[in-house]
């Protein structure tokens, strides 16, 4: 089954949007840089998949996560170093921290997505044996009234979505349990991030208000 990719699309726009809503000294570089190399490589991903080319789609998608998540993590640093001199405003402190927990969890959906949704054609109740992650779907029995009309149910975009808004607002997994081990490495990164942005970011900027 072939998974529309114009959810993926919308998500690296939108990761896009909020860099550009950074103020400039939480990058690096000129501030075009970063957005035309994402964009080229986004283009290139989707053109290659269009082409059926799915080897060079893969490694652009991969390349085009690469990025947004190494400038996600370069702008954090940048933000935690800005905190002891104080260069940025408290209120601006305050978007720069909403902007970066919201590019978290973008990015580590798109990873999760990227990483995982490719077994999840093979999914079936009663016959898991692919995939990181548990989602309750698959746990239901046929004879469940839950179940009826999703016999042949697996993630969406939006699952992965779910999974990593709850992993940077609990720090943990909530409803889909975790299998892979490279899942639970992304996960701990994720939730070193955020908890990072949240609990040190944006308090210290509430605490200076």
């Amino acid at each position: 089954m072939s998974r529309p990719r114009w959810p993926t699309l919308i998500t690296i726009l939108a990761v896009l949007g909020l860099e550009r809503a950074l103020p400039d000294a939480l990058r690096i570089g000129p501030s075009w840089l970063f957005p035309s190399v994402a964009l080229a490589f986004a283009m290139a991903h989707f053109a290659f998949y269009r082409r059926k080319q799915h080897r060079l789609s893969a490694i652009f998608g991969f390349a085009v996560d690469g990025l947004l998540s190494l400038q996600l993590i370069i702008s954090l640093i940048l933000l935690i170093q800005a905190l002891p001199a104080r260069r940025q405003t408290p209120q601006a402190l305050l978007v720069s921290a909403a902007c970066l927990w919201a590019t978290n969890i973008l990015v580590f959906a798109l990873w999760y997505w990227r990483l995982d949704a490719i077994t999840s054609d093979r999914r079936r109740r009663g016959g898991y044996t692919d995939g990181a992650f548990l989602f309750p779907q698959m746990t239901l029995s046929d004879a469940s009234p839950a179940s009826a009309g999703s016999r042949d149910w697996s993630p969406n975009f939006i699952d992965y979505v779910f999974l990593a808004f709850n992993t940077s607002t609990a720090f943990s997994p909530t409803d889909a349990p975790v299998l892979a081990r490279w899942a639970k490495g992304l996960m701990m990164i994720q939730s070193l991030l955020s908890l990072l942005i949240v609990a040190l970011l944006a308090a210290r900027a509430v605490n200076i208000l």
